[in-house]
């Protein structure tokens, strides 16, 4: 094989990566419960040098496209996580989908808006109304992204698994205009180190103020603890969490699953002795890869091929 060959492959596959991914508004009209906004959105590095975006009124998802396809066409939607005061599109984002895509899955990564009471009315189901809408967008359009409308997962990290947890425990009812009538239930959900409850006990409380507000009334507190929302059509559901996590206790992760268990829900819990919070795919206090086990209960729940 001649140098030029070879660089002309790598240019060629390089160049199929970048065009696989673009990036469009989920919203073809008016975005619901939106108000003038003058806020402007910004991309930076935290301390610890990852990449967030803050002041997202604006929200789009981003497809990523695998090379080989799995035989079942299955796709994930991507919640970052961020406190709902900002979105982790990262480590939590870009990573997470370039690790599905490795596995056949296509991959949409949402951007979705973050609660501010000077941007939006209602703004407590802001981030659901785009993770519905996305849902729904991806549904009715599956032919066209070459996916099985029957295999859509859902995947969220810390907030992100709030909103995630918000979706597989809501989605019979539709906070979007869905005239088609399109299931918003995923298939699958995934959850990485998620805020689920709003008991002061253990909640996050960042999450919960952004969202709700500080003064928010014990019946909304309730409604958004996702773990008092589980029933028997909530699908199936993979955890991950580490124990020594000092921002989301680990008990949101175990009263999640213990609802799910209740409801005789199929869910897999995965428990970390360390690792703390915001680990994305790598604890690296541990050689065992999460992410590995997700993609074997995936295979043996058939959400992805394979044995």
């Amino acid at each position: 094989m001649t140098l030029k060959y070879f660089l002309t492959i790598i240019f060629m596959t390089a160049s199929t990566v970048l065009l696989a991914q673009k990036e469009f508004s989920i919203y073809e009209g008016p975005v619901p419960n939106a108000l003038p906004c003058n806020k402007e959105e910004a991309v930076s590095k935290n301390a610890t040098g990852k990449i967030v975006i803050a002041n997202v009124t604006s929200p789009t998802v981003t497809v990523f496209n695998p090379v080989k396809q799995d035989a079942n066409k299955t796709a994930i939607i991507v919640c970052p996580g961020g406190g709902y005061a900002r979105l982790a599109s990262g480590h939590e984002g870009n990573e997470v989908a370039e690790a599905f895509n490795k596995i056949g899955v296509t991959v949409f990564v949402l951007k979705y808006r973050l609660p501010f009471d000077s941007c939006m009315t209602n703004k407590e189901i802001v981030p659901l109304q785009d993770l519905q809408q996305t849902i729904k967008l991806v549904r009715d359009r599956a032919a066209g992204f070459d996916i099985n409308p029957a295999m859509l997962g859902v995947i969220g990290f810390s907030a992100g698994g709030h909103l995630v947890s918000t979706g597989i425990t809501k989605f019979s009812e539709s906070y979007i205009e869905n005239t088609s009538n399109t299931s918003l239930r995923p298939d699958f959900a995934i959850l990485g180190y998620p805020v689920i409850s709003m008991d002061s006990a253990i909640c996050h409380k960042g999450s919960r103020d952004n969202l709700l507000g500080k003064k928010a009334a014990a019946a909304k507190l309730n409604l958004f603890s996702s773990d008092m929302q589980v029933t028997a059509q909530t699908p199936p559901t993979f955890l991950v969490h580490a124990s020594d996590d000092k921002s989301v206790s680990v008990e949101n992760s175990i009263r999640f699953y213990q609802a799910l268990i209740k409801n005789k829900v199929n869910a897999e819990l995965h428990i970390y002795q360390n690792g703390g919070h915001g680990f994305g795919l790598h604890n690296a206090t541990t050689s065992d890869a999460w992410f590995e086990r997700a993609t074997t209960w995936m295979r043996v729940n058939k959400f992805i091929a394979g044995n």
